[in-house]
C-alpha cells in the first residue's frame, strides 16, 4: 500500500487548540517522520493512544486491533501473562503509521522486543520522571550521570527528549536476557544511580516515598509494559514530539522542545541519531557484572 494513497479524513479538524493543529496537521507530520519512524515500529507490538476529537476530547489506550482494519496491515496475537492473547498491530511500513494517524491515534507506544523473540528484550530503558519543580538544566545532569553509568557498564547510551515532561535514556543488548532479567538489570543500574546522588534520584514507586526527588522509572522494562516510540507526538498541550538527540544536543534540549514544524526541518537537514542502535547491543549479563561492582 502507498501512503500517498491514504487520503486525510476531517482533515480541518482541531486536534490541538493551543497549538494551533488539525488533524490534517498531525497525518502529515507522521507521513513526514515515517522514514525515520518505522525502523524504530517494525516488528515490535503496539499500544496506540486514540483521540477521535483531538486532545481535548475522550481518549483510550488501545491494545487489540480493531476487527476492520483492512487485511494489509500486520496483526499478531500476542501472549499475555494472565489473560487471553491480544492481537497488536505491527507497523511495519509508513502506510501502516498513515492509516492509523488517520483513525485518530496521535500516540505510539511500543514493546523492547520484537515478535520474533517476546521473551527477550533487545534494550533496557531508564525514565527520568521529574516532579514538577525540578528545572531542565537538573534533567540534563541527570541524563549525563545515566549515560556515564550506562558507559561504565558497558553499554551504548541513546537519548530522548519524551515530548513530555524527561528523558528517556536507552541501550541496545542482546536478546538473551527475559524481561524480568532486564527489569531486574535496570533495578541494579537506578540503585547505583540513586546511591551516587541520593540528595536528587530515587527508585520509591510510591510518590509519598519520593519527596523532591527524580523517580528513575524501571518498570517499562517489563513484559507487556510500553514506552513512547521516536518520533510520536504526544496528546500535550505543546504538542511535542518524542525525538531521538545526540548527546552533544542536551545542553540546549527541552524534553518538549521540539514541535512537528521543528521536526520537519529537523529530518530535513539530520540523520536520525538512532539509526543503527542494535550494531551496538552489548551483553546484559556482563553489563550486570559491571554494574555489581560499581
Amino acid at each position: 500500500m502507498d501512503p500517498a494513497d491514504i487520503t486525510t479524513s476531517n482533515p480541518d479538524k482541531i486536534y490541538y487548540p493551543e497549538a494551533g493543529l488539525t488533524k490534517g496537521d498531525v497525518v502529515g507530520h507522521y507521513r513526514t517522520v515515517a522514514e525515520a519512524m518505522v525502523p524504530h515500529l517494525r516488528g515490535r507490538p503496539l499500544t496506540l493512544r486514540r483521540y477521535p476529537n483531538g486532545i481535548a476530547g475522550q481518549t483510550w489506550y488501545q491494545k487489540e486491533a480493531s476487527p476492520k482494519l483492512p487485511s494489509w496491515i500486520r496483526v499478531e496475537a500476542i501472549p499475555q501473562r494472565t489473560t487471553s492473547d491480544v492481537r497488536h498491530v505491527i507497523c511495519d511500513d509508513a502506510a501502516t503509521l498513515v492509516y492509523l494517524a488517520n483513525q485518530a491515534a496521535i500516540e505510539y507506544h511500543i514493546w523492547s522486543s520484537t515478535v520474533d523473540d517476546l521473551e527477550h528484550p533487545d534494550m533496557v530503558l531508564i525514565d527520568i520522571d521529574p516532579p514538577d519543580h525540578v528545572t531542565v538544566a537538573d534533567l540534563r545532569g541527570i541524563a549525563r550521570l545515566v549515560r556515564d553509568v550506562y558507559t561504565a557498564a558497558g553499554l551504548t547510551p541513546y537519548l530522548q527528549a519524551t515530548g513530555g515532561r524527561g528523558f528517556h535514556v536507552v541501550a541496545p543488548l542482546e536478546p538473551s536476557f527475559t524481561y524480568d532479567e532486564v527489569r531486574d538489570l535496570a533495578k541494579v543500574a537506578a540503585e547505583v544511580l540513586a546511591r551516587l546522588d541520593p540528595d536528587r534520584l530515587t527508585t520509591a514507586v510510591r510518590k509519598n516515598q519520593r519527596g523532591d526527588r527524580v523517580y528513575l522509572d524501571i518498570l517499562r522494562n517489563g513484559y507487556t509494559s510500553t514506552f513512547v516510540a521516536p518520533y510520536s507526538l504526544r496528546a500535550r498541550p505543546s504538542a511535542g514530539v518524542a525525538t531521538p538527540l545526540d548527546w552533544h544536543e542536551l545542553g540546549k534540549a527541552e524534553p518538549d522542545g521540539w514541535t512537528p514544524k521543528r521536526m520537519k526541518d529537523r529530518l530535513a537537514r539530520k540523520a536520525d541519531p538512532w539509526a543503527g542502535m542494535a550494531d551496538h547491543a552489548a551483553s546484559p549479563a556482563r553489563a550486570l557484572e559491571l554494574l555489581k561492582a560499581l
